[in-house]
């Protein structure tokens, strides 16, 4: 795991991966509870027996809860400390390119993009590419900006 402090070299790491995280399983029950929080129900996350004769055979995670699960998974590949917060800046660009069904495993694969100076901190702009173990598109990639605040 790579750990980022106010004295690391940033500039040295622009364009390079910062990291793979764990392997994390998307399962029924943490699908319905975002359908839930979120009241998206459509059948394609929450109805296993429709589902299965859909056109992914199974239910799928809601992109947005990959997107929603982003900083769990960055962080089993990414340690920033040393900063008075890390701020989620926003996203650039999200795209969903491949469903994440239920029970299979997503980590997150993440790159930095740049690191530029900004009044309160760097804001590091990072490219999150959440892989599905066996499957060669990714569920998600999403380029996020994130606050290094001094």
């Amino acid at each position: 795991m790579l750990t980022l402090t106010p004295d690391s070299d940033l500039a040295a790491l622009i364009g390079q991966p910062l990291g793979t995280g764990e392997w994390f399983t998307i399962d029924q029950q943490r699908i319905d509870a975002f359908a839930d929080v979120t009241t998206d129900h459509q059948w394609l996350h929450t109805d296993p027996e429709r589902a299965a004769s859909g056109p992914y055979g199974a239910t799928i995670a809601h992109g947005f809860l990959l997107l929603a699960l982003l900083p769990a998974l960055a962080a089993t590949a990414l340690d920033v400390v040393g900063f008075s917060a890390v701020v989620n800046y926003g996203l650039n660009r999200v795209r969903f390119p491949a469903p994440a069904r239920v029970d299979h495993h997503v980590r997150d694969r993440l790159t930095l993009d740049s690191a530029d100076d900004a009044p309160t901190g760097t804001l590091l702009t990072i490219t999150h590419t959440v892989e599905v173990r066996d499957q060669d598109r990714p569920a998600c990639v999403a380029q996020q900006l994130r606050l290094l605040a001094r």
